[in-house]
């Protein structure tokens, strides 16, 4: 098994961001999430550096004992954009009040019980 930066240069890297918002405090993360974090990683992705984003909340409720309640993953072109570090470069280009922005996301934060991230490696499937 390699380890990740053993990976194919050039591959596309996936890697699932999991956080849990604290009770009650999903909506306000949501929305924080999609006024501060989302433009930067569109930004990204119209720049190739992400080649896709996606969002995924769980539908169900389920028994009670929920790991994550927001789950966003990112594919980057490559293991160079999982290096490159552009985020405040860019939020700075977008959101002027700097201060206020780095307030938001600092609550944004403290609205989590846990995050976490996961690194995929593809595997491939035996043929036949």
């Amino acid at each position: 098994m390699m380890g990740p930066m053993e990976a194919t240069p050039g591959r596309p890297v996936t890697i699932l961001y999991f956080y849990r918002t604290r009770w009650g405090s999903h909506e306000e993360f949501l929305r924080l999430f999609d006024q501060n974090h989302w433009p930067i990683l569109r930004e990204q992705v119209r720049s190739r550096r992400l080649l896709a984003v996606t969002c995924h909340v769980p539908r169900f409720h389920g028994e009670g004992r929920a790991d994550w309640d927001l789950l966003v993953t990112i594919t980057y072109r490559d293991w160079a954009a999982v290096a490159e570090h552009s985020d405040a470069s860019i939020a700075k280009r977008l959101f002027p009040d700097v201060e206020r922005h780095a307030a938001e996301e600092q609550r944004r934060f403290e609205l989590l019980d846990a995050h976490w991230d996961v690194v995929l490696e593809e595997r491939a499937l035996p043929d036949g």
